[in-house]
């Protein structure tokens, strides 16, 4: 259990701010939540903010024990068109940079800001094992990456506790890629996206949501932490994972070239490959509920 008594969160709309907020509910500790439309009085619970313009209510944040940045544009929700790719990048540092600042210059600062970010910033690694002391790879998400990542500079150089964490492939069948496979795999026409070898590093939502209190509540964790599952697995091996839970043939392959002609560079999404390991938080003590694919999946869809 956590011992914070405040908590804000940016993004608390989405499917990990959702789940984080919902632990913390539970467990009687107050929950901020940044938010875009107009406040009233009497939303006691709710700090607007606009990071497209820089405007926050900084005053509610006056106090709080944690910080959670949550906030981004969902980067498989539309083509890559030259302007997507500007939203999901300012969505992501000006929200990022924005609350780094706003914490920064608070007089009663937090203990700790635990900001998102992801493992695109390692890029397509093929079979190489890759874990927190990994250089960047290439290409538009790991440029992505290391853009949020750097917007959180002011808040750790105004001595506040700063925690990246890069998170895999979230698995829930409430959102994300999981919701979005489960009809198709149900139908029976899942399959091998290109050649299958492609390693997929994933984490369940309950052990997401239990990293982040993890890592907001132990002092020692900052700088970058992969949030991923220990057990990664190929393309291959999460596809006949899924049609066996669901006991469902997986015969239809999704050939690379089909892939592409229909996502375009958002492609990389499901072709790139990177065998990311959660090296900090195992080294931590953190315990995983759920390290493996199989038991994952019985779990979540129950």
């Amino acid at each position: 259990m956590s011992t914070s008594r405040t908590i804000a969160i940016t993004g608390a709309s989405g499917l990990v701010g959702t789940a984080l907020a919902e632990a913390f509910a539970a467990d009687g500790v107050r929950v901020l939540r940044l938010v875009r439309h107009p406040v009233s009085s009497s939303a006691v619970d709710e700090v607007y903010w606009k990071p497209s313009s820089g405007e926050i209510d900084a005053a509610k944040l006056e106090g709080v024990d944690l910080v959670f940045n949550l906030a981004g544009k969902g980067i498989a929700n539309d083509r890559w068109t030259p302007a997507v790719k500007k939203l999901i990048i300012d969505s992501r540092v000006n929200s990022t940079r924005l609350i780094a600042k706003t914490v920064a210059g608070l007089e009663n600062k937090p203990r700790a800001l635990v900001s998102a970010s992801a493992i695109g910033f390692y890029g397509d690694r093929g079979d190489e094992t890759l874990d927190e002391d990994s250089p960047p790879g290439e290409g538009f998400l790991t440029e992505t990456c290391q853009w949020w990542e750097n917007a959180g500079a002011p808040a750790w150089e105004a001595g506040v506790r700063v925690a990246q964490m890069r998170l895999g492939m979230v698995l829930s069948p409430k959102g994300g890629a999981l919701a979005k496979m489960l009809p198709i795999f149900k139908l029976g026409a899942g399959g091998v996206i290109g050649s299958g070898e492609q390693v997929m590093s994933w984490i369940a939502l309950p052990d997401l949501v239990r990293a982040l209190r993890f890592v907001g509540d132990v002092e020692a964790m900052h700088g970058a932490i992969n949030a991923t599952s220990p057990e990664p697995v190929t393309n291959r091996q999460f596809t006949k994972t899924l049609g066996q839970h669901l006991g469902r043939p997986t015969l239809l392959p999704v050939p690379e070239f089909a892939l592409k002609m229909a996502m375009g560079e958002m492609s990389e999404l499901l072709l790139d490959s990177a065998r990311v390991l959660p090296k900090r938080l195992s080294e931590a003590g953190f315990e995983f509920e759920t390290p493996g694919l199989a038991t994952a999946l019985e779990r979540l869809l129950k």
